[in-house]
């Protein structure tokens, strides 16, 4: 008899006909989330929860269900799932990572470009019929070859968008104690201020820990330049979202590339109107290859859950050292 699997979220039809091979599939059919109410009914009938990385997997659903076998996340962060709890319930914690790396890296520079090259403004002066013909300083940007690009977080992605940079011969700053990527490319580590202080584009790529949060705040908006761009594909509490909006509101910097926010999905009050800033719905991992892949290692983490071995992707570890 095949074991019993919840999502949350209908997920890719190529991965969803592979769930429904390996398991008994009761999957959320609606285009929306999920209350917690629904998430728990969910959870409390199932041997293998399948989540994303919108839902909040709490204490209260994780014991919801005394014969859980485990809790696949849908994504490479797992912040939204009370991993403690799990561990101490022998609960094994999966999640996705590697299949993001090149998706984000090419969405850090499509907001690269989109907010240097003012690209969003321009389109929504061409559709609502503003266009009178070529001017000399009609929507004037930033060029991006040849800048200095300055890397927060060196990891997989922080070091993909960083040798996308090569192509465009930028000198590349990064500041991250635990990488080494100048080994591998012409980069040059930097404290965080030399950083700021130096870089015209800053990407963040650093995973949520309490140590992060708000890692760029008043002080560090300050410290860069004015016609620096902050881009952000991590995680939006990176970002001290009140102060982000006051430096765009008072140009203490040029523009941001926002894909994350700290409320999601709720953005702060103004941020929409201000024009120096790309906003989009948290797309980094939005193509049809990675979302896909995504749900196929997934899979596989679920597979073997119930298969009492290892998962490839497991993040709480130490439960199988005991």
């Amino acid at each position: 008899m095949k074991p019993k699997i919840f999502v949350t979220r209908m997920l890719p039809d190529l991965v969803m006909e592979k769930l429904n091979e390996y398991f008994v599939v009761n999957a959320n059919p609606e285009d929306r989330a999920l209350s917690k109410e629904e998430i728990k009914r969910g959870t409390s009938d199932c041997d293998i929860l399948l989540c994303l990385l919108s839902d909040t997997i709490d204490s209260d659903i994780i014991s919801c269900n005394p014969n859980l076998k485990g809790i696949v996340n849908y994504a490479v962060g797992f912040n939204n799932i009370d991993v403690k709890h799990a561990t101490k319930l022998n609960i094994p914690v999966t999640n996705t990572p590697g299949v993001l790396t090149e998706t984000t890296a090419d969405m850090a520079w499509a907001l690269m470009f989109s907010t240097a090259r003012r690209i969003v403004e321009s389109d929504k002066f061409m559709r609502e019929g503003k266009f009178k013909g070529w001017e000399p300083k009609l929507f004037l940007g930033f060029d991006i070859y040849g800048k200095t690009l300055g890397i927060i977080g060196a990891g997989r992605i922080g070091t993909a968008v960083a040798k996308r940079a090569l192509g465009f011969n930028m000198k590349i700053l990064y500041s991250d104690n635990n990488s080494d990527i100048e080994n591998t490319i012409k980069a040059e580590k930097v404290d965080l201020e030399t950083l700021l202080k130096n870089s015209d584009f800053v990407s963040l790529h650093v995973p949520m820990l309490p140590e992060t949060k708000h890692l760029i705040g008043e002080k560090e908006l300050k410290i860069m330049k004015d016609t620096a761009i902050l881009i952000n594909t991590s995680r939006g509490a990176v970002v001290n979202e009140k102060m982000l909006l006051k430096a765009l509101q008072e140009n203490w910097i040029t523009g941001a590339g926002l894909d994350v926010y700290e409320n999601e999905p709720k953005l702060i009050d103004g941020l929409i109107d201000c024009d120096n800033v790309v906003l989009a719905p948290h797309i980094a991992s939005a193509s049809v290859e990675t979302r896909t892949n995504m749900g196929f290692i997934a899979v596989e983490n679920a597979i073997t859950i119930w298969q009492g071995e290892i998962p490839p992707q497991i993040v709480n570890k130490e439960i199988y050292e005991n």
